[in-house]
């Protein structure tokens, strides 16, 4: 009761509700000037970003718009209804000592010793795939089309752990084999992507393709950028490949305070052919699966917003760049080092991909719909969350700082939420 008398003493005196006033201006000024400051120096810094508001959060999405989104279901189920890998070999690998053979028969049969992506990775992957992983339902986000490709986008949210994103995405005039390189070829990734500022292969295994590569992703000014250790391996099945990259431990590459490194990170897809979308029975398009899930050392809710607002930008580039690199490769047919490696890949026979299949009998994975959207709020929501971003990301005042900051914005952005409730699952 005292906390209430208090209050209505304040409401009865107007120059208490006036200094009251003053107090919250004072309060968030500092974070709209954060904003503001951001937004010029943003502009000035970047031109392209102003051409959108929103455009500023695209820095989230590439890594889920690569070659790290797509489901797929030639020998699995496909769902009912891309994200991206960075790098550029700079440097001369270094040999890994591996076994001499590398067609996998059977689990038993293949030898792994010594690689950071293993068999284990393979059937994670397969399971993902075929929708028997025994993880929560996946929600869908996003369809988009234009005339050369078809994209959708689905999520969930495990209890412990960030957002995890699977996408599928259907490229006409394009095969399984083109794909799968130009998603390994780090080399001409630098030409299109421009958030890369390093990489460089610092292992490789000669007989079954598996690299680890390092590499150095630029993010906005307001955040320091991140150092991700991938290791990364292939297995065929016919004209499907399944392709694994997730973050590893290399004890050679010394942790820094800047740029900070990415450990947990994890983004893999299933690339086969299908039958385009002009229904003349020709397998002319492919279909890419993606999986992708890291923890960037951004609140979950923050990048959750930025990867939903750049997520349809960040897939248009990866399709621009995929363009670009059939017409290079058409007329200069030399392999790059990634993309020669990408074609040493595990061999799977057919008849031990469904014998994985039945070793474990999982629930089948749901897929559901998102509930509609209720207008409102949106472009509000959007300039609260971008002050919270610059400010939280400026401020170097650990991790309770950032949360506090985080929680005041999204209590302010959920104003008028009771006007326009959405619906629940």
């Amino acid at each position: 009761m005292g906390l209430v008398d208090a209050f209505l003493e304040i409401l009865s005196k107007p120059a208490a509700i006036g200094d009251f006033m003053v107090g919250i201006f004072v309060f968030m000024g500092p974070v709209w000037i954060a904003f503001l400051f951001g937004l010029m120096v943003g502009w000035a810094w970047k031109p392209t970003w102003a051409t959108s508001l929103v455009s500023k959060f695209q820095f989230l999405a590439p890594a889920l718009v690569s070659p790290s989104i797509h489901l797929a279901s030639t020998q699995t189920k496909s769902f009912d209804s891309s994200i991206l890998d960075v790098g550029s070999k700079k440097e001369q690998p270094i040999k890994l000592k591996l076994k001499e053979n590398s067609t996998l028969r059977s689990s038993h049969t293949e030898k792994d010793d010594g690689l950071a992506v293993t068999g284990e990775d393979f059937k994670h992957l397969t399971r993902l795939v075929d929708k028997r992983d025994g993880g929560l339902p996946w929600r869908h986000m996003m369809d988009r089309s234009t005339h050369d490709m078809s994209y959708q986008a689905w999520i969930r949210e495990p209890e412990i752990g960030p957002p995890q994103y699977c996408s599928r995405t259907v490229y006409e005039n394009a095969t399984p084999e083109m794909l799968r390189d130009f998603f390994w070829d780090d080399d001409f990734r630098v030409k299109w992507d421009d958030m890369i500022l390093h990489a460089e292969t610092v292992e490789e295994c000669p007989t079954t393709g598996a690299m680890i590569v390092h590499w150095i992703r630029k993010f906005p000014f307001f955040c320091s950028d991140r150092e991700y250790i991938i290791g990364r391996r292939i297995w065929e099945s016919g004209r499907s490949y399944y392709c694994v990259t997730k973050g590893v431990p290399f004890p050679s590459i010394a942790r820094r305070q800047k740029p900070r490194r990415v450990d947990l990170y994890y983004s893999s897809w299933f690339i086969r052919a299908v039958e385009s979308r002009k229904g003349d029975g020709q397998l002319n398009a492919c279909e890419v699966i993606l999986f992708h899930h890291e923890d960037m050392g951004i609140p979950w809710e923050i990048a959750k917003f930025g990867v939903k607002q750049g997520m349809w930008g960040a897939v248009g580039k990866i399709e621009r760049g995929f363009r670009a690199y059939q017409k290079e490769r058409a007329s200069e047919p030399t392999l790059s080092r990634c993309a020669f490696m990408a074609q040493i890949n595990t061999k799977i026979d057919p008849c031990h991909l469904k014998s994985l299949e039945s070793d474990e009998i999982l629930e089948e994975t749901e897929v559901v719909k998102s509930p509609e959207k209720q207008a409102g709020m949106n472009l509000p929501k959007l300039i609260v969350f971008g002050g919270a971003v610059a400010l939280a990301c400026s401020l170097d005042r650990g991790l309770l700082t950032k949360a506090v900051i985080f929680s005041a914005a999204r209590r302010f952005g959920n104003i008028g939420k009771g006007a326009f409730p959405r619906t629940q699952l």
